[in-house]
């Protein structure tokens, strides 16, 4: 069984920063992608930023140049560096990390809560 344990989450001022964690336990196929989604209160589920198991990365347009994801493979740890911070970035963030063998694997954490003010 795979669990995912965010932190880091809480109440910033509109500018600001923020850095989220996330731990991976279990068994995780060594090739896998690991992501930060977010869901905001009446809107749907949304991908923020993925880095594969080889560090190739992808961001939402309202992600980039102001979120950096990066990984520890060796700690299966996933992180994600939030600067810039503005009041639409509020939401629940969410860790997963899925992987094909060759069934799709895709687990989920529980969530963090981040809140921007204006």
């Amino acid at each position: 069984q795979v669990q995912l344990v965010e932190s880091g989450g809480g109440l910033v001022q509109a500018g600001g920063s923020l850095r989220l964690s996330c731990a991976a336990s279990g068994t995780i196929f060594r090739n896998n992608v690991m992501a930060w989604y977010r869901q905001a209160p009446g809107k749907q589920r949304e991908l923020v930023a993925s880095i594969t198991s080889s560090t190739s990365t992808n961001y939402a347009d309202s992600a980039k140049g102001r979120f950096t994801i990066s990984r520890d493979n060796v700690k299966n740890m996933v992180y994600l560096q939030m600067n810039s911070l503005k009041p639409e970035d509020t939401a629940v963030y969410y860790c997963n990390v899925k992987w094909f063998a060759p069934r799709l694997y895709d687990y989920w954490g529980q969530g963090t809560q981040v809140t921007v003010s204006s």
